[in-house]
């Protein structure tokens, strides 16, 4: 029963994670509350064995539809990845638990910021061309890389939060970015955590074809609805993550 749980959980995750990011939100409680007992970092490392899959499918879904800035991306994709990697190693060493308290303060400003513009991110206007465009969209993948690898909740919807506040970006267009840096990071923790052995193989391959399914659904919705549709998920993902974080951080 716990495989068929977890796979479950992955195949829901995929497709929220595919649409604005937010999948760890389902997929990571799963897995802790039904492996109590698993080290963190083992859970962890199962979360990403699983969700790297349906981010790969996402990334090349939306590859195909719609236009990546590759020059500025790939770039940030591979800063992305050192960071999450830098993340990962970090997190084997010293608990993130410090998080825990100001990760639902972030969303809330999020959220805010995101219902009192409403305006933003329905056109897609970039802010940013050339050099420019790839140095901010480096340090987009350097900080929200680091956070991925170390604790991670949130990850693909800080992803398109910056892309769409700092950028210029659609939601439509931030969403496929972000899974191209999502993709990248979730790689270089996977590598770290495996190294590291704190992967369950037997449950990563289920998950894994789970949440491929998932992400196929989810990008589908996504590129068929457009931006509107991307931005109200964002909002109920968020909403969800403040309460879930909210939650763990100031009641459990």
């Amino acid at each position: 029963m716990d495989w068929i749980i977890v796979s479950l959980a992955s195949a829901l995750a995929g497709f929220i994670d595919a649409i604005v990011g937010g999948g760890g939100l389902i997929l990571l409680p799963a897995l802790f509350a039904t492996f109590p007992s698993a080290p963190p970092a083992t859970l962890l490392g199962t979360n990403k064995s699983a969700s790297v899959w349906g981010t790969a499918m996402s990334t090349w879904q939306y590859g195909r539809k719609v236009q990546l800035p590759w020059r500025a991306m790939m770039p940030a994709a591979i800063v992305g990845a050192v960071g999450s990697f830098v993340g990962a190693w970090a997190v084997t060493q010293i608990s993130p638990d410090f998080l825990r308290k100001f990760l639902p303060v972030v969303l809330i400003g999020v959220l805010a910021y995101t219902l009192a513009r409403k305006d933003m991110g329905r056109t897609h206007a970039p802010q940013f061309s050339g050099r420019t465009e790839t140095l901010v969209a480096c340090a987009i993948g350097l900080v929200i890389g680091v956070y991925d690898g170390f604790f991670g909740p949130g990850t693909g919807s800080f992803f398109v939060f910056l892309f769409v506040r700092l950028m210029g970006y659609d939601f439509l267009n931030a969403s496929a970015s972000a899974k191209l840096l999502n993709l990248a990071t979730n790689l270089a923790a996977l590598s770290l955590f495996a190294m590291k052995g704190h992967i369950w193989w037997h449950l990563a391959v289920p998950m894994a074809v789970a949440n491929v399914l998932g992400a196929m659904l989810g990008t589908h919705m996504a590129l068929r609805h457009g931006t509107g549709f991307v931005r109200g998920i964002f909002i109920f993902v968020v909403s969800v993550l403040i309460l879930k974080t909210g939650y763990d951080a100031f009641l459990r």
